[in-house]
């Protein structure tokens, strides 16, 4: 994969983990969930709708299993990888503990429930369109370059945890 960035590390590289780890919530993250949005709602001349009752008791749950994954996940990835998802800083040893127990991908899955129910919330098909860009991008790219690449660095272990683990759905959430 890329490198770690040489400019955000300290000489001794561990001062300036809460650099790595901002940086990692500011570039990626931001960009998905607020900055993209924002400008497609923007540009498509959106207004504001009032909520049906029934959104919020679906999007309510949405955003917060969202948020939680994505937070819980930055912090497994902070503490226990010794990395970020950003894929020039990415995590040095294998994270699979906590939600990554029960789905390879829980950070995707959180970013998911946020864009579902931001989509809900302005009930945009613009929202929609970007969610479906957005998960198609991550159905191709993550089997075909991140997997690939955490099969070479981790070897036997991401193998095993890979034929264990669901990628997307939990298996307690599998019929």
């Amino acid at each position: 994969m890329v490198k770690r960035a040489e400019w955000i590390l300290s000489p001794n590289g561990e001062n300036s983990m809460f650099l790595r780890w901002l940086c990692a919530i500011l570039l990626l993250p931001v960009m998905v969930l607020v900055a993209i949005p924002a400008a497609v709602l923007y540009f498509s001349n959106y207004r504001w709708q009032p909520l049906d009752p029934w959104i919020t008791v679906v999007v309510v749950p949405l955003m917060a299993v969202g948020l939680f994954l994505a937070f819980a996940t930055t912090r497994l990835f902070h503490r226990k990888g010794k990395g970020t998802a950003d894929p020039w800083d990415p995590p040095t040893v294998l994270v699979i503990e906590g939600p990554y127990r029960h789905v390879r991908n829980p950070m995707i899955v959180g970013v998911f429930a946020i864009l579902i129910a931001e989509a809900l919330i302005f009930n945009s098909p613009y929202l929609w369109a970007w969610f479906l860009l957005f998960f198609l991008g991550k159905t191709i790219y993550i089997p075909l370059f991140e997997e690939k690449w955490l099969g070479k660095t981790f070897g036997q272990k991401y193998t095993t945890y890979k034929s264990n683990v669901p990628r997307w759905i939990p298996r307690f959430l599998q019929v």
